[in-house]
């Protein structure tokens, strides 16, 4: 493992712009154990604003898990999480102002319409009168909600349902977003206009993906962090990752399958992460 950190990568999550140096993402040496047996272990990164990043790994790999973690909604057992400086831990509330979070499955209120569940959040967020008002539409068309605001959140599709969540997750305009599955639900014209709007924010951004869709991957992230057994396992541009490990396909399926798996299918616990930790992080043991 190489000693100082890589370059910032290239490709269409990365910034046009080299990405901030400092970190508005910095996850170091993080364990959570759920009955004795640890979920996440020792996982540690670091996302500049700039970078669309995939977090990438089979199902209870610990995605969801550190993405609970980072957005303060699960305590850590050990290792630190900061956004935008701040500690999720020791400032939860000033760090959770600066992030947005979209989790799987997001939990909506059906009872109200998609306007009166934003307003609500704007409230949460203590945004008041016309920054609130301001806020809702700004949300509301980017996330292309404008002709069903007024309706209930319980008649609306699961795609619909998801854009709300997610316009929740962008209300306040926070330097940082956590988004668990953002595509599950929408079908592909809906998909498009995601990938549009993360290409928008992401100059302004430092944006984390948990995703299954590894085509989404290499149209909207410039980086891909892959966790497998709880540990990263890879850390590189999904082309230098497909390159490396996709054997003949040099592909991202084909790599996100040697990375992942041994050879009886199951979820690979070995090893550590190919790319070294940026500089001043705790990175994967």
């Amino acid at each position: 493992m190489a000693s100082a950190a890589s370059s910032p990568p290239t490709g269409p999550g990365a910034s046009p712009t080299s990405p901030s140096h400092a970190p508005l993402i910095l996850v170091e040496a993080l364990v959570r154990a759920f009955q004795r047996r640890r979920v996440v272990d020792g996982v540690g990164f670091a996302i500049r604003r700039g970078e669309t990043v995939a977090f990438l790994g089979p199902n209870g790999a610990g995605k969801s898990t550190t993405l609970r973690m980072a957005a303060g909604v699960l305590e850590p057992d050990a290792g630190e999480i900061a956004i935008a400086g701040c500690s999720i831990v020791a400032r939860r509330g000033e760090a959770q102002g600066s992030l947005g979070y979209l989790a799987e499955g997001a939990p909506l209120y059906g009872d109200l319409s998609a306007r009166e569940f934003l307003a609500f959040m704007g409230r949460a967020r203590r945004l008041r009168g016309r920054q609130a008002m301001d806020a809702v539409a700004r949300a509301a068309e980017a996330t292309a909600l404008e002709d069903v605001l007024d309706r209930p959140i319980d008649t609306l599709s699961k795609g619909f349902r998801r854009r709300v969540a997610l316009a929740g997750a962008l209300l306040h305009d926070p330097p940082v977003l956590l988004l668990d599955e953002p595509t599950d639900g929408l079908d592909p014209n809906q998909k498009q206009a995601m990938r549009a709007l993360v290409r928008r924010m992401r100059p302004d951004k430092a944006i984390l993906i948990s995703t299954h869709q590894l085509d989404e991957v290499e149209a909207m992230c410039g980086r891909a962090i892959v966790i497998a057994g709880g540990r990263v396992v890879a850390d590189d541009a999904p082309e230098a990752l497909a390159a490396r490990h996709g054997g003949a396909e040099r592909s991202l399926e084909a790599a996100f399958h040697a990375l992942t798996a041994t050879p009886e299918g199951t979820t690979s616990r070995s090893g550590g992460a190919e790319r070294a930790a940026p500089q001043g992080l705790g990175g994967a043991t």
